[in-house]
């Protein structure tokens, strides 16, 4: 452990304690946490700022306030709840780890990195953030604000999101969490990096570590962590189809696996080149009127900058396949999850 860990913890543990926001799922000490809440905003928090996620853990919660109510929900449900938040599968796999909760540890959510690992979705990250903070444990954890933080706090000029570097801030983690209030100390590295030490605009002045920080002592806080340039997002295609029939909409289940697993969408045609009438005919056994274009919008997702287009037509002859689809008003879909990009198509149709 380098020899200026325990003083640093000191100050973020007395700079926490003052400091902390408020969250439904955190627990001032000595009180500790729910593990099952922190389970829940775990996977919620994953790419997803605080703030969002704060009215969809205190929705998800008052729907499944056990690990055995999440566990008996069925998943169409769950994507319900989840709708919004985006990244899709992370639902999933809490609703699957929930199931693996209840079937292998009796509904206890287990408290050791190897047994957290075992479940669907847990990472080396989410690990050691249930087992530390839920738990006590000596366990780190690292994420891009921990990443931010240490790199900084420690100087280190070599490209951080490299096996080499990682493999070092981890040990650095290591070192944090081994001492008291291991979950106090790991949660207080991330909140310095979401609150004081953030990509740009940092509030230096009011950062606990100061004194200690080689990034400010080298003027290097602007350009510290070094990372490896981002690939550049593909660019694709989409085009939402809203189909009409005796006023209501076609609507069809997402296929279990891939972008958007699961959800409901109105049908979408991925690669826009082949004829939309063709494709509807083929895929559906309907036939189309005239196509109206009603609009465009762009939607980022961590890869991809999908262009949709929105088109809409009625139904002039054919019967719908059976099994593929159902028709709904589009005032009556609250129980289906619908992904962001199929909202905001059904506000444009008005």
């Amino acid at each position: 452990m380098p020899p200026r860990i325990p003083a640093i913890r000191r100050h973020l543990l007395a700079w926490f304690d003052q400091t902390q926001r408020p969250m439904p799922w955190r627990a001032v000490h000595p009180a500790t946490p729910d593990p099952y809440f922190v389970l829940v905003s775990e996977a919620m928090l994953q790419q997803t700022q605080v703030s969002t996620v704060i009215p969809y853990f205190a929705r998800f919660i008052t729907a499944f306030p056990t690990v055995a109510d999440l566990a008996a929900a069925e998943e169409q449900q769950v994507l319900r709840l989840w709708q919004g938040l985006g990244y899709y599968r992370r639902a999933k796999n809490l609703h699957k780890a929930a199931q693996a909760i209840v079937a292998a540890h009796g509904g206890r959510v287990p408290d050791t990195v190897a047994q957290l690992r075992e479940l669907p979705g847990i990472g080396p990250y989410t690990a050691g953030a249930i087992a530390s903070i839920a738990f006590g444990r000596p366990e780190p954890l690292v994420d891009g604000n921990v990443i931010r933080v240490l790199a900084r706090l420690f100087g280190m000029d070599e490209v951080a999101d490299t096996p080499a570097a990682k493999k070092k801030i981890w040990a650095l983690a290591a070192a944090f969490a081994d001492g008291p209030r291991p979950g106090c100390v790991n949660q207080s590295l991330m909140e310095l990096g979401a609150t004081v030490c953030t990509p740009k605009n940092t509030r230096c002045g009011e950062c606990p570590l100061q004194k200690d920080c080689a990034a400010l002592d080298q003027n290097k806080v602007a350009v510290l962590p070094r990372l490896s340039p981002k690939k550049k997002p593909l660019h694709v295609a989409h085009r939402i189809l809203a189909i009409a029939k005796n006023g209501r909409l076609l609507f069809e289940k997402r296929p279990d696996t891939g972008l958007w697993a699961g959800m409901w969408q109105m049908p979408t045609l991925e690669d826009p080149k082949p004829s939309a009438a063709g494709w509807c005919a083929q895929q559906y056994g309907l036939q189309l009127g005239n196509l109206e274009k009603i609009g465009h919008f762009k939607h980022q997702t961590t890869h991809r900058t999908i262009a949709f287009e929105l088109w809409q037509s009625k139904v002039a002859g054919g019967r719908l396949k059976p099994g593929l689809a159902q028709w709904r008003k589009a005032d009556e879909v609250d129980d289906l999850p619908l992904a962001k990009p199929q909202l905001v198509a059904l506000g444009m149709l008005g």
